[in-house]
């Protein structure tokens, strides 16, 4: 046999052997996405759903308030979590620096000019406060609700005085239901229901031994919440709803007048 024979004998053993074969037909690294959605809408409000689903499934847990709500409730009330409050307070609820509060606060005009907002040190104390916060007399009755019934536990926070909107309840179910936010809900075993019950019903009533003019209060929720169409402006929008470009910033936390299609944007007057 020629040398040139050799070789390819060599080449032909190698190569039916594990060793040139799994080189040449190894397979190339696999790189997982994730698809984006038809229109590539909500992207905001879905990174501050996975930023915050945690924290409102430990509270909800605890405490019994359906984190869906939870979620919906801050993704209203902060703004998608771009307000001037969440970026400069950690605040995400709106509450108020009444109550036994010592920590930072922040000065904001609200119902009246610079009035006291807490300042928090994470967004998640703020999560955790405004659990406590519910647990007052007036939303008592709330905790007997379900941990997975969220439309009873929306239409009950208005009756309870939460909001001054009528349609509070239905921005919230609206939200909850255009983002699932329901798949972070969780129904109770009967046993499981009574015992969390009857531990928060203490709590609400130690809650309110505290002397009313210290009761922790929080701004009104009376913004409505809009959704950006295709050519929507941000001057457009102002004009609309006849607040100025500027106010609608300020509650959006906008930098500029960047808006994207499906951004929600909270109007307040």
């Amino acid at each position: 046999m020629n040398r040139v024979g050799v070789i390819c004998l060599v080449f032909s053993l190698l190569w039916s052997s594990c060793g040139i074969r799994t080189f040449f037909k190894r397979d190339a690294p696999t790189i997982k996405t994730i698809a984006s959605k038809p229109g590539t809408t909500f992207s905001i409000a879905e990174a501050y759903i996975e930023q915050f689903k945690n924290i409102a499934i430990q509270e909800m847990n605890a405490n019994g308030i359906p984190a869906s709500i939870t979620l919906a409730q801050g993704l209203l009330e902060s703004g998608n979590g771009k307000s001037d409050l969440a970026v400069q307070a950690n605040n995400h609820f709106g509450i108020k620096c009444a109550g036994d509060w010592t920590g930072k606060t922040i000065l904001k005009n609200d119902d009246t000019e610079n009035e006291c907002f807490r300042v928090y040190k994470t967004p998640e104390d703020s999560y955790k406060d405004h659990s406590e916060f519910l647990k007052r007399k007036r939303y008592a009755a709330l905790f007997q609700l379900d941990k997975n019934d969220y439309k009873s536990w929306a239409k009950g926070l208005k009756e309870a005085g939460y909001a001054t909107n009528p349609k509070y309840p239905d921005l919230l179910i609206g939200l909850i239901e255009r983002y699932q936010l329901n798949r972070f809900d969780v129904g109770e075993k009967a046993r499981e229901k009574m015992a969390r019950e009857n531990k928060v019903e203490a709590e609400i009533k130690s809650n309110n031994a505290v002397a009313p003019n210290t009761e922790a209060i929080k701004a009104p929720v009376k913004m409505v919440i809009y959704e950006v169409k295709a050519n929507d402006s941000l001057a457009g929008i102002a004009q609309r709803f006849k607040v100025s470009v500027e106010k609608l910033k300020q509650a959006n936390g906008l930098s500029g007048e960047t808006i994207n299609l499906g951004q929600l944007l909270i109007i307040t007057n």
